[in-house]
């Protein structure tokens, strides 16, 4: 769970409460009728106090919610596998664009229209920097 920033709505704060609240049942109930009995039965509690529109009694709800939650968490709480935390969390490497520069000729040629726009680009950007930031002296070569 992140941390939150700023301020956030009553209604936000039990719309997470509600939705990690599933996430719990989900790890504690394997058969999908079960999650569904026990998600049903959640969901009716929250359905009661819905309408209540003094603050202070509203304000403790979420507290014994979060305390609830707290209580009732899974000892091995499942996460999606792309998430952080998850089996698959950054397994896929993105190459960055340089790696490009050291294609050899042979391979370049394959792509002839998309590296002759990447050529054009590139020169485009090295002048919006120079328009921007001046042009960078060279360096002695030893």
């Amino acid at each position: 769970m992140s941390v939150p920033t700023g301020l956030i709505s009553h209604t936000r704060k039990v719309r997470s409460i509600y939705k990690q609240a599933l996430r719990t049942l989900e790890c504690w109930y394997d058969r999908r009728e079960v999650y569904r009995y026990y998600a049903v039965l959640m969901r009716q509690q929250f359905d009661e106090n819905k309408n209540i529109k003094d603050m202070r009694v509203a304000k403790d709800l979420v507290a014994n919610a979060e305390e609830e939650l707290f209580l009732k968490q899974h000892w091995l709480p499942r996460k999606f596998p792309n998430s952080p935390g998850g089996v698959a969390y950054g397994r896929e490497v993105i190459p960055p664009d340089w790696v490009l520069d050291y294609w050899h000729p042979l391979e370049k040629a394959q792509y002839p229209e998309y590296f002759s726009r990447r050529e054009q680009r590139k020169r485009e950007y090295v002048k919006l920097w120079e328009k921007k930031f001046g042009k960078t002296e060279s360096l002695p070569h030893h």
